[in-house]
């Protein structure tokens, strides 16, 4: 774990990072575990080429109103669910919990 963000919370919010859609602070924090956690930033490349992909392949057509936002709530969505984080907003800002731990091997 870097500092006090784990890797669990960190994979939770990278298409939030990806998208520029959490503020700065958060994102200062996300980028520095990804700096200094190489498994994570290894899924952050893989999550960073999907989007360009998704980007390049989609880029040209005119979706109906409001599908990104559809699409991309309901990604962040599963994300969060399967990595069993649990995000709250309110007039504080926002609170991350984490229920699962994820081990990781190095060999």
């Amino acid at each position: 774990m870097m500092g006090s963000t784990g890797c669990s919370e960190v994979l939770a919010e990278v298409w939030l990072f990806l998208d520029r859609e959490c503020d700065p602070s958060r994102r200062a924090v996300l980028e520095q575990h990804l700096d200094e956690c190489a498994p994570c930033l290894a899924e952050y490349g893989i999550d960073e080429k999907l989007k360009a992909l998704l980007a390049r392949k989609c880029g040209g057509d005119v979706a109906p109103s409001g599908l990104k936002e559809r699409l991309r709530t309901q990604i962040r969505s599963a994300v969060l669910e399967q990595a069993e984080v649990h995000v709250e907003s309110g007039p504080d800002g926002s609170t991350v919990s984490v229920r699962a731990t994820r081990i990781e091997r190095r060999g």
